[in-house]
């Protein structure tokens, strides 16, 4: 059994996004004690009166997004480290090419697991207009009448 197999390209591309959004979040400040006073601003239509709308949700999402991201990241590199190729020894027509298992689960290489994870988190392309911040549309200006 060969266990020097080369390392699969998507699943080195997803560990790199993941180990990516790991790092952005732990650089990030975070939001709960900043989202703690503006709870008292939220006006009866359920809004933060600023330029850009806060709901009552927005804030909670503020306060916890750092924390959720740090574990969510780290569940998907725990589950990286779980399922990966190894080869599943046998005869092979193709020695160049054996036929891989998952480490873990022993499904067919790629298996259903990493599937999934390469589906959810590979980076998606934003569609943005080139001057027009994605923000725009978000803004309302308020006025107290």
């Amino acid at each position: 059994m060969n266990s020097e197999i080369p390392e699969d390209p998507q699943r080195r591309v997803l560990r790199e996004h993941l180990e990516t959004i790991q790092v952005r979040t732990e650089k990030a400040s975070s939001w709960r004690d900043a989202a703690e006073p503006l709870r008292g601003l939220v006006n009866r239509e359920g809004y933060v009166p600023v330029s850009a709308r806060l709901a009552a949700e927005d804030l909670d999402f503020l306060a916890e997004a750092r924390e959720e991201l740090l574990s969510f990241s780290e569940l998907g590199l725990r589950l990286l480290d779980l399922h990966q190729p190894r080869d599943a020894g046998g005869i092979s027509s193709d020695p160049a090419n054996p036929i891989l298992r998952c480490r873990s689960c022993m499904w067919r290489w790629p298996c259903p697991t990493f599937r999934a994870m390469a589906e959810a988190f590979t980076p998606r392309q934003r569609e943005a207009a080139p001057d027009i911040p994605s923000w725009r549309g978000q803004l309302e200006h308020q006025t107290e009448v």
